[in-house]
């Protein structure tokens, strides 16, 4: 399988600030993987559950570490669904969602 692509899987922290109130830090790490728009039926079966699919991520499941924020070509996706394949991959279905545009990242 070509993984010649980058992906940036953003995880965010929540930790308390002097004045008690939590903050948000997001910081996110690049990984290979391989691009395919989802499939016919999972755009339409998405669709019907409220979802709007775009792309299925395949990378290296161990490189996967539950993040739910993806950024792909600038923009940023929000994962609904895991699939775990054989020879330890798995696949990341995400869509585009209102709320994770624009979120500023410590990279690694």
């Amino acid at each position: 399988m070509d993984r010649s692509d980058t992906i940036k899987l953003i995880s965010s922290t929540k930790t308390k600030n002097k004045y008690g109130v939590y903050e948000e830090t997001h910081t996110a790490r690049e990984v290979f993987c391989n691009v395919q728009s989802v499939t016919q039926s999972e755009f339409f079966e998405g669709g019907r559950n409220g979802l709007n699919p775009e792309y299925r991520f395949t990378m290296f499941g161990p490189d996967y570490e539950d993040e739910t924020i993806v950024e792909y070509k600038g923009r940023t996706y929000t994962v609904y669904r895991t699939y775990i394949t054989r020879n330890d991959m798995i696949e990341l279905y995400v869509e585009r969602r209102g709320g994770t545009n624009g979120i500023e990242t410590d990279s690694d």
